[in-house]
């Protein structure tokens, strides 16, 4: 490895409830707390990702102080003051402007790079030498720079970036393509707009950004003035007015989509949001007959089913295309159809039938 970039800072966002994963993911243990690609919960995974990039002490964790116990026990080689906590849930924008401007009150010539804690990126070396050349990009040019992924298929939960032209004078050295100006984010599109959208050659948002904190503070200041008056609150300490006043905003809504300085370079690696059950048949390998399992499962005369048990034995007979999730005191079974709606039933169910032990 090269030597650490003393100005690069990595930011792992690692808010967000994940209901999608019901019955295993809950408020009190969300969707990056739990080991559904690796042995490890995918916020582990995450951080030794960033470590690949920067040392420790230049990662800084933004959650709500609500998760403060699960982080600390899933992620015991990071000192306590790595971490942020967000006093309100305001979605991105306010968590990476607080990062942000934290960045940049310690180092001018901070440059952030944003991660999210539930993504699944492979292989690492190849996350990071692109992050290496995003981060030369940024730290030369006014810019702030997103990663695209090439689709592999119309994905109707997914965000998408339609490419423009080649940034003239890009440098960043290294090889790879070269980046491209955002013409437009588009957000997540119906099944025959997802299908254009692929035909089109536009890429998946990835939610991977990196920027130079100066830089982002300007265009905060110019496209979420809502945001950046609060700043001031921040340079007299009070986190905690910040985020009461702070808008609940995506800070791809907020910034990005209306920055003329957004560009984007195509990611040289595999990425998946993990959004939903169905992508665990994605990100394990299956068995001979089709069927992808974590935990103490077996399968007899079974097909093409996505099986997590987390602490007793699943048995699958003679069925197919089912998933079937067993934590805690719940046993959840539905269709791999269905299991792309299970927000829709988590929404439904008495608030009682919602959690489960932990």
């Amino acid at each position: 490895m090269t030597p650490a970039n003393p100005h690069l800072r990595v930011v792992i966002l690692a808010g967000g409830a994940g209901s999608r994963f019901w019955p295993a993911s809950t408020p009190a243990r969300p969707k990056q707390f739990l080991p559904l690609v690796s042995s490890r919960p995918l916020v582990a995974d995450t951080v030794l990702r960033a470590l690949e990039l920067v040392p420790v002490g230049q990662v800084r964790i933004v959650a709500g102080r609500h998760l403060e116990s699960p982080l600390a026990a899933a992620l015991p080689e990071v000192p306590p003051g790595c971490f942020l906590w967000e006093s309100h849930r305001r979605s991105t924008a306010p968590a990476l402007a607080w990062a942000t401007w934290r960045a940049w009150r310690s180092d001018p010539d901070a440059v952030i790079v944003s991660l999210h804690s539930d993504h699944v990126i492979r292989p690492t070396a190849a996350f990071r030498s692109l992050v290496g050349r995003a981060a030369r990009i940024a730290a030369r040019r006014d810019v702030l720079l997103t990663v695209g992924a090439q689709p592999d298929r119309p994905d109707t939960g997914y965000g998408y970036l339609q490419p423009g032209e080649v940034m003239d004078g890009s440098g960043g050295g290294g090889t790879g393509e070269p980046p491209r100006s955002v013409l437009r984010f588009h957000e997540k599109p119906d099944a025959r707009q997802a299908a254009e959208y692929v035909r089109r050659g536009f890429l998946w948002n990835t939610g991977i950004f990196v920027w130079r904190a100066s830089v982002f503070l300007k265009e905060l200041r110019e496209h979420a003035p809502g945001i950046a008056a609060l700043l001031p609150r921040l340079e007299a300490g009070d986190v905690t007015g910040f985020f009461r006043r702070a808008p609940t905003v995506s800070v791809d809504e907020a910034v990005l989509e209306r920055s003329r300085t957004c560009v984007m370079l195509p990611a040289s690696f595999h990425w998946d949001d993990v959004g939903s059950w169905e992508a665990l048949a994605r990100t394990r390998a299956a068995d001979q007959r089709g069927n992808t399992r974590a935990g103490d499962v077996v399968c007899v005369e079974s097909d093409d089913n996505i099986v997590y048990s987390e602490d007793r034995r699943v048995v699958l007979f003679g069925v197919r295309e089912m998933v079937v999730v067993a934590t805690g005191d719940v046993t959840m079974v539905t269709t791999r159809e269905h299991a792309r709606e299970l927000k829709r039933l988590v929404e439904r169910l008495p608030s009682s039938s919602r959690l489960q032990r932990t």
